[in-house]
């Protein structure tokens, strides 16, 4: 009787092992596949620098499926859902408000380049000509309106008030000597209004596409060495540390896409790593 217990006892365990297994009881079922990945991005830059490490990957047996989408908060939700593996195009910023705002389980796994916001008038070479009464654009989401005041306060223009977050508004500037008229406007409108404006802070994808450039056009704009918003190469947490995603960093940071960057871009693009 007690060896048909024990025999019973170590069928039990091996069946209860074997179940496990099956239904992916082990920590590495929820690793990215290391022969094929999928990775959200915006239209433009992130596209095509994708493309550049997506053929880089091919010649050594990965494959990456791009899928590329014109609004900022759909590749997260994609991401967190698990209708991507990966994403790019996002600043640590904006990143940590979704998180926030959403509960995403989404990390930062490595940088990849930065758009130095600049900006940009049709009237006026230098923001010392700047008059009393101008008006002034900036970007009217949370988190690039604040880049947009910070970029006119470094320029020495406006004051924000001391202690200020990512969701500072023009009502959080806290001197403006020329009295200046801050007209908040959607980002990608601010190109557009340039005529009505003295001065605009414009995101440099929408300059870009603008026809706009850092260095031809830009007339004051955040540093392109050690720009203190990188975009950022983003998986769910639990595949921060996977192979694949290692694999991908040596892409993105290779030589080869960054000669890429610095050719195509011309300096409103730069290399973050």
């Amino acid at each position: 009787m007690r060896k048909l217990t024990k025999g019973l006892g170590i069928l039990l365990a091996s069946s209860l092992i074997l179940g496990l297994a099956a239904c992916g009881g082990g920590s590495d079922d929820k690793a990215l596949s290391t022969k094929e990945i999928t990775i959200g991005t915006t239209a433009g830059p992130h596209q095509q620098i994708a493309e550049e490490v997506q053929k880089l990957a091919k010649k050594d047996g990965l494959e990456i499926k791009i899928k590329t989408f014109d609004d900022y908060n759909t590749p997260n939700t994609a991401l967190n859902d698990g209708d991507l593996d990966a994403n790019n195009y996002q600043t640590i910023p904006f990143l940590e408000q979704q998180k926030k705002d959403k509960g995403y389980k989404l990390d930062v796994a490595f940088k990849t380049v930065a758009f130095p916001m600049g900006v940009y008038s049709n009237d006026i070479k230098d923001l010392k000509n700047l008059k009393k009464g101008d008006k002034i654009a900036v970007p009217n989401d949370p988190s690039n309106e604040y880049r947009g005041l910070k970029l006119f306060e470094d320029a020495g223009i406006i004051k924000l008030k001391d202690g200020v977050e990512e969701k500072a508004t023009k009502k959080d500037v806290a001197e403006n000597p020329l009295d200046l008229e801050i007209v908040e406007l959607e980002a990608s409108q601010i190109p557009a209004q340039l005529d009505e404006v003295a001065a605009a802070a414009i995101n440099t994808n929408f300059a870009m596409g603008a026809g706009l450039s850092i260095n031809k056009d830009a007339i004051y704009h955040e540093p392109t060495k050690d720009n203190p918003y990188p975009n950022v190469f983003v998986v769910r947490s639990e595949n921060k540390d996977d192979e694949v995603v290692k694999t991908l960093e040596k892409y993105y940071h290779s030589d080869d896409v960054k000669a890429f960057i610095e050719k195509e871009f011309n300096g409103s693009v730069v290399p973050a790593f």
